[in-house]
């Protein structure tokens, strides 16, 4: 390990303590900014989840940021949306979670999410209406739940707009609510595209947009902002799910524009309601630190930090997270249960190492405080990412890529052992754990 690569990031770090002061250098970095993009090394570490509960409790209450937009689905996350804003959907904070049901569920539905929705719901019943904060999903997983929504609203606001809808959206049903069998189908012409369908859709729902905001005052324009986000969604998720048989690169590019999309659109929906938009995201740091300073840029992907970093320059304030071991929830495979596995130590020549080696077990870097940290973290190292699925067994192969850390994040948060979140339904295989003799000494 370099010495002097050590003592800078030591001399840099923030130490964290557990005390309400341990944000105040990040608050202070973060400034005026009105979009701040808070990541995490893995989706199923508690204190990536609690510390982002943190900041975000934070920002809300000193410096008025009004909405959190996360890598969920619209329409489960607006289930959410109504009844932190006291506009039903459930009358426990339990049952608004009851909306993500599609795999992986602990992402969302877990003790860490519970506790910050709550406090969301206490804080919104003090504030007027049209200043309680927002809760938003920007993914794009839900295209049979989406168009359902859209024409649900149509029912209510347009019935024989409904019946064009249900019409058009009835192209998919053939498919059984299987996604990737319709995009697999349509690539490779077994069956014929839905994409004029869902655009068509789409376009004239903007179209008579007007017409259904003009009814309802406030409440109306929220029900046709979300009706809108889900026709929106439906188009892109049908391309989404076509461009997962072109390759890797396309479907991620294609999932990663319209969470930006979405995440554009709720600022321009936020500044016709007459508010400021002020931003908070949480998704996974693939997702929110800057691609460009990633060896994935070299075969043409993109991301969200990317793509905000260039549209909004220093309002966009992009913080990463990263852990050395300790547990974490994943599955071993798609769709398959949850587990509470054991992560390895941060590999040799990787950021996690270095970040162990300071000797202090949590803390906050600035990454742009001085030049000699950010010459320190300019080099290209190892990162590791752990998304829904973890696979220690292969996790160099799995799991690292190289970054320039001081290029992808403004501000990053190391915590040098974090467990596993607590899913709301425990599985045996996260009751029992990873069994020690069961576990790789070496990766």
């Amino acid at each position: 390990m370099d010495r002097q690569v050590v003592d800078a990031v030591r001399a840099a770090a923030h130490p964290l303590r557990g005390t309400p002061e341990d944000y105040d250098p990040l608050l202070d970095m973060i400034g005026d900014a009105p979009l701040v993009l808070l990541g995490e090394a893995s989706h199923g570490a508690h204190e990536f989840y609690t510390a982002r509960a943190e900041i975000t409790r934070r920002l809300i209450t000193e410096r008025g940021f009004n909405a959190i937009a996360v890598e969920a689905d619209w329409p489960d996350a607006y289930r959410v949306n109504r009844y932190i804003r006291g506009a039903g959907d459930g009358v426990t904070a339990i049952e608004a979670l009851e909306g993500f049901k599609r795999f992986p569920q602990w992402m969302w539905r877990n003790a860490d999410v519970l506790n910050l929705i709550g406090w969301l719901r206490d804080h919104n019943a003090a504030l007027p209406p049209n200043r309680r904060v927002g809760f938003y999903g920007m993914d794009l997983y839900s295209l049979y739940a989406s168009m359902r929504a859209v024409i649900d609203y149509l029912e209510k606001v347009d019935p024989e707009a409904a019946q064009r809808a249900r019409f058009r959206y009835s192209c998919f049903e053939h498919f059984g609510e299987d996604p990737q069998t319709y995009g697999y189908a349509a690539t490779f012409g077994i069956s014929d595209s839905c994409r004029d369908q869902a655009v068509s859709q789409l376009a004239e729902l903007q179209q008579r947009g007007w017409q259904y905001l003009n009814t309802d005052g406030r409440e109306g324009e929220d029900e046709y902002f979300y009706a809108e986000q889900n026709a929106r969604l439906a188009k892109d998720a049908e391309e989404y799910y076509r461009s997962m048989f072109e390759g890797d690169v396309a479907s991620w590019n294609r999932r990663d524009q319209h969470m930006f999309d979405t995440l554009v659109a709720l600022a321009e929906h936020l500044q016709r309601r007459q508010r400021e938009p002020k931003i908070v995201v949480w998704a996974h740091n693939s997702h929110l630190g800057n691609a460009a300073a990633t060896d994935r840029a070299q075969v043409g992907e993109w991301n969200v930090g990317q793509l905000t970093r260039e549209r909004y320059g220093h309002d966009v304030v992009l913080v990463g997270f990263s852990t050395y071991t300790g547990t974490v929830t994943a599955a071993s495979n798609w769709d398959a249960d949850a587990e509470r596995k054991r992560v390895n130590p941060g590999i040799a020549g990787s950021y996690e190492a270095l970040f162990h080696a300071i000797g202090i077990p949590n803390f906050l870097l600035r990454l742009r405080d001085s030049d000699a940290l950010a010459d320190a973290l300019n080099t290209p190292r190892l990162e590791r990412a752990i998304g829904v699925i973890y696979r220690p067994r292969t996790e160099r192969i799995s799991h690292y890529f190289y970054a320039r850390l001081a290029d992808q994040f403004d501000a990053l948060i190391h915590f040098d052992e974090t467990r596993a979140v607590e899913p709301l339904e425990r599985t045996p295989l996260w009751e029992t754990g990873e069994a020690p003799e069961t576990f790789p000494s070496g990766v």
